[in-house]
């Protein structure tokens, strides 16, 4: 076989703003690579399938020398995110063609993996989509099931607040919540996904920009519990709105992530609730919940006890839309790119 095309996303420059397709990141096809007869060296060759495009992305689009606990993109070089991929050929022992597995991928079509601990081989006996293990059964699904499992301290009858609660993470925390019988309150962007919040079981969902979120939390709290997304004035309000010994469960706050910052101005609550507010980083908690997330939660799925909604672009030229889309918050659900098809 001849040699064929192996695009790639590149990232082209640091940005200011919101990142800018074509300019932030572009496609590149200038790349080939000969499937039959590239050299592994020990290593194996995986076809990237799908790709998962998240908000955390944007914290890694900026200046090398600016510290954070996730490393940064560097211009000139492939932006990467969780992905499944089918091996086409292997020198491995512990993998063979055929199989399928999940990591970090570099956003290009083919590439030649040398460290197999870095990927989990799926073995998938539930026949779910591929595309699931980037969401529900992925990453997105185990920050949900991980953060919940360890900072939630839920107790039947309690009141939740979610923001996001449509998106990959939220929708999965709402499921959770319900499973141990709390009221959950969700917070989203759309009219749609305030219907889709209902239909996952959210007792009071609104529209953050057309609802007062102060109101309705003085309607429909104290909360118990805040699984945040936000930051900004929504951690405001639920600070304001939450009761003594309240639980915030900070797993990101996108409305700084494109501006330098959102300042919250009344910390102050903290102190006079007893408020106990807890970091999230997915990673941090694998070693307690891993095994136990992959025998649970694709059987949760499986059976439709766990739900999940997918809005998917097609080809890696989309990346760079489908960035931007997540930081503006215009996808209507876990943004998946498809690169391939079996």
């Amino acid at each position: 076989m001849a040699p064929v095309t192996n695009g790639r996303v590149i990232f082209n420059s640091i940005p200011t703003g919101f990142p800018e397709p074509g300019v932030t990141t572009v496609y590149d096809s200038s790349q080939t690579i000969d499937v039959e007869n590239v050299a592994l060296d020990g290593g194996f060759l995986v076809k990237t399938l799908v790709l998962s495009v998240d908000p955390y992305l944007r914290g890694k689009m900026r200046s090398p020398d600016t510290t954070s606990y996730s490393p940064p993109f560097y211009v000139g070089e492939p932006i990467y995110s969780h992905g499944v991929g089918v091996v086409l050929r292997s020198e491995n022992a512990g993998v063979k063609a055929g199989d399928h597995v999940y990591g970090t991928f570099t956003h290009e079509q083919f590439t030649v993996q040398k460290d197999l601990t870095k990927f989990r081989i799926i073995q998938n006996s539930q026949k779910l989509p591929w595309s699931a293990y980037i969401g529900v059964a992925g990453m997105p699904g185990q920050t949900a099931y991980y953060g919940w499992k360890e900072y939630s301290k839920a107790k039947k009858g309690e009141t939740v607040f979610v923001s996001t609660a449509a998106g990959a993470v939220g929708a999965f925390v709402v499921q959770l919540a319900k499973i141990d019988g709390l009221k959950v309150i969700g917070s989203a962007g759309s009219e749609e996904k305030v219907e889709y919040m209902k239909s996952i079981g959210v007792d009071v969902a609104f529209n953050y920009k057309t609802t007062d979120v102060k109101k309705v939390l003085e309607e429909h709290g104290p909360i118990d519990i805040y699984w945040d997304h936000v930051g900004g004035t929504t951690l405001e309000a639920a600070l304001e709105g939450a009761g003594l010994g309240a639980r915030f469960i900070e797993c990101g706050m996108i409305a700084g992530y494109n501006n330098g910052g959102e300042p919250i101005r009344n910390l102050f609550y903290v102190i006079g609730k007893s408020i106990t507010i807890s970091g999230l980083l997915v990673g941090r908690l694998a070693h307690k919940y891993q095994e136990e997330f992959y025998e649970v939660v694709p059987d949760l799925i499986a059976s439709g006890k766990i739900q999940y909604k997918e809005d998917i672009s097609y080809g890696l030229e989309k990346v760079g839309d489908v960035v931007l889309a997540v930081q503006k918050g215009t996808n209507k659900a876990k943004a998946v790119v498809v690169v391939a098809e079996e």
